[in-house]
């Protein structure tokens, strides 16, 4: 059968169900919702708002592959960029280095969910008994899809380790970074998870929830129907007040929170906290599958500690409810590791067009490899948790 590569710039001709069909191809239970940030409201919702355009250096390539009768097959999320923002795997460094050699880094291909540092399918097949032999048509058709394009480039960051070694047969290079992320072990209670933790590690966390709300703060957890324009609202003030002064510029607009409120309500859990009668903070989760995400947090009054409590361990207690089974923070954050969260490695993958940049980029990445894998057993060691049967005192 001959196949099809095509670059579609928007998700409108796109179909909404086969889209979701691809990026969850084995779910039967209706209660198991796929991946919330590859799922096409989430995409869309970016898309339609405006927070990825031409504009802003995110145009739309989304890489799809079709048979002869221009039916769908497989599909990838790809944007051709400008710049490398947003992005949470960081190769500035890279732009400048081609660039003094003469060359032009921008444009290059992402292949990504913007904004989000999050682990989540790239290559989407329908088919689950071709699906590795269709993605794997993708990921090789990548190289031709950046001589047309003219990018010097192509990332595809946050994968699966499955989409991972995809693309690394394809020929792009690996990179590898951490994260932190907390794992539910059938625990019945957040003090049943805090009683996993050496002693002064406990009487840590109960001291910090302790503070967090020590000015009157109270907490809500909403999601679903019980999310109102006004708490989103609220929100999406603490998200451009902390955003801009973060790094300048938020990257999502107002009208991307109105629409995933109305597309993909059930799958979002937001935190608050109000004091005084006034929504003070607040930290936007998303459900998906059996893992709590964490992603923006923002807030217009500071309090000792109540980032951490609505962060981490809000989301442990929410997470340790519902029965699921991981929290991912989002990037970076080495004081998560005292509060329960544990080194995990994300991978990356990276084409590279030019041979010599490519092989100045291959030994980079070498190193920077051995260095995250030594980290990680550094990182291992330094968790909170009780050693064996060893007990400390109160």
């Amino acid at each position: 059968m001959s196949m099809i590569i095509k670059i579609e710039p928007s998700l409108i001709n796109i179909n909404p169900k086969q889209w979701n069909e691809f990026s969850h191809p084995k779910t039967t239970d209706k209660n198991l919702k796929i991946n919330p940030f590859i799922s096409y409201e989430f995409l869309y919702a970016l898309e339609a708002s405006g927070s990825t355009k031409i504009k802003n250096g995110w145009g739309g390539a989304h890489i799809l592959l079709e048979d002869e009768a221009e039916n769908l097959l497989a599909a990838c999320p790809a944007y051709l960029k400008s710049h490398s923002m947003g992005e949470y795997v960081f190769d500035q460094g890279w732009a400048d280095a081609y660039s003094r050699a003469g060359g032009e880094y921008y444009p290059k291909l992402q292949i990504s969910v913007p904004f989000t540092p999050a682990t989540a399918p790239k290559l989407l097949a329908g088919d689950e008994d071709k699906a590795v032999d269709l993605k794997r048509m993708l990921a090789s058709s990548i190289p031709e899809l950046c001589a047309r394009l003219g990018a010097s480039s192509a990332h595809a960051t946050f994968l699966t380790e499955e989409d991972k070694d995809i693309f690394l047969e394809a020929g792009f290079l690996e990179r590898n970074d951490k994260q932190y992320h907390w794992f539910n072990e059938n625990y019945g209670s957040f003090d049943d998870f805090l009683e996993a933790l050496a002693s002064r590690k406990r009487k840590l966390i109960r001291r910090e929830r302790r503070d967090a709300l020590a000015n009157g703060i109270t907490i809500q957890c909403l999601t679903g129907s019980d999310i109102k324009t006004e708490h989103m609202e609220a929100f999406y003030t603490f998200y451009m007040d902390t955003g801009s002064r973060k790094w300048g510029r938020p990257y999502l607009t107002r009208a991307f929170f109105s629409i995933i409120q109305e597309t993909m309500p059930d799958q979002i859990l937001l935190i608050m906290a109000k004091r005084e009668g006034q929504y003070i903070a607040g930290a936007i989760n998303f459900i998906g599958g059996d893992v709590l995400y964490g992603r923006n947090w923002g807030c217009i009054e500071n309090h000792p500690f109540l980032h951490f409590e609505v962060c981490y361990y809000q989301a442990i207690d929410f997470a340790i409810q519902k029965g699921l089974k991981k929290v991912e923070a989002g990037a970076q954050g080495e004081h998560k590791l005292a509060r329960g969260y544990r080194p995990v490695t994300t991978y990356s993958a990276h084409y590279i067009a030019d041979p010599s940049f490519r092989q100045a980029v291959a030994n980079y990445l070498q190193e920077e490899r051995n260095y995250i894998a030594e980290l990680q057993d550094t990182l291992s060691e330094q968790t909170p948790f009780r050693r064996g049967e060893r007990l400390e005192d109160e």
